[in-house]
């Protein structure tokens, strides 16, 4: 529902305020039978049933389109990159119509 989309948001939000100049937020997947970090950037809501992740994996641009049923990750923090501002997580509900 709605209000999954906005309590993941708003603990996104706080995690990532917490954070020191010299850290960013990742997410830390682990439904894949094996963990998997994400740097996020973006975050989407689709049709109160889909969760949309975009960001980088293995430095490789990636999304992932999960059902909220199944969401499990673990926010956590990463070295920023040295030459690279602080990335802020973007929230978008209607993914599709961006």
């Amino acid at each position: 529902s709605d209000t999954q989309f906005e309590i993941i948001k708003r603990y996104v939000l706080a995690f990532q305020a917490s954070l020191d100049q010299e850290h960013d937020i990742g997410l830390l997947l682990t439904n894949f039978g094996q963990s998997m970090l994400m740097e996020v950037t973006k975050i989407g809501y689709e049709d109160s049933v889909l969760m949309v992740f975009h960001g980088f994996v293995n430095g490789r641009e990636s999304t992932l389109i999960q059902h909220v049923s199944q969401l499990n990750f673990l926010l956590t923090s990463i070295p920023k990159e040295p030459d690279k501002p602080k990335r802020k997580i973007g929230f978008i509900v209607n993914w599709a119509e961006q």
